[in-house]
């Protein structure tokens, strides 16, 4: 295996089955770096219909919020607290269940002012990236893209039990060496990829891993 970076204690909570692969090959160059409107640029307003993998699905939203750095865009990422029933102790972006009634842009917003604080009035919607579904929480997800406005960082924390830690992280964290990996669970032909970003203090998998991929991926 790579010399990964540390990875924090999520490292060691994946639950991999008995059969995996791993290829660290990335598609992006080692320590590049984007501006917000060069990671934005491609991001389209809708990446499709809401089309469900499962009839139970519970339909979710989160927020992916972008704004520069000193060292090109960051992006702005929760823990999930270990108190949480599913995925705890997971990095995520802030977001949840979309209520009867709203949009997925709406529900993205609402949870990200209701986890961390944020002031709908300081981001701008860009997009979405693809949908996804999720097979432990049954969640089929819409990420929303957006913007911060203000120059000056806004203060957020958590708000509620459902994270413990909020982060600003610099894209070109996920672009070090040592830092990416792809993993290939199963047997053919029914395995699936996951993503994962091993920083020095957090690693990063799962929807949350194939989000950011798809990001830093976009044709630009």
């Amino acid at each position: 295996m790579t010399n990964m970076r540390a990875g924090g204690a999520q490292r060691n909570r994946v639950p991999r089955p008995p059969a995996f692969t791993e290829h660290f090959a990335t598609p992006w160059e080692l320590g590049s770096s984007w501006s917000v409107d060069e990671l934005v640029a491609p991001v389209p307003e809708r990446s499709g219909p809401m089309l469900p993998t499962f009839p139970d699905a519970k339909l979710s939203a989160v927020l992916c919020l972008l704004a520069d750095g000193p060292n090109g865009a960051e992006v702005l990422l929760t823990r999930r607290s270990m108190e949480m029933r599913n995925h705890k102790g997971e990095i995520s972006f802030p977001g949840g269940r979309v209520d009867p009634g709203e949009t997925a842009i709406e529900a993205a917003v609402r949870e990200a002012h209701e986890e961390v604080g944020l002031d709908p009035a300081l981001s701008t919607i860009v997009g979405e990236l693809e949908h996804l579904s999720t097979i432990v929480s049954k969640s089929y997800i819409v990420p929303v893209v957006a913007r911060l406005d203000s120059i000056e960082r806004p203060h957020l924390e958590p708000q509620t039990m459902e994270a413990d830690r909020v982060m600003w992280t610099p894209i070109s964290e996920l672009t070090k060496p040592s830092t990416y990996r792809l993993e290939r669970w199963g047997n053919l032909p029914l395995d699936r990829p996951l993503h994962f970003f091993e920083l020095d203090d957090e690693t990063i998998w799962g929807a949350t891993g194939r989000m950011l991929f798809d990001l830093i991926t976009l044709p630009r």
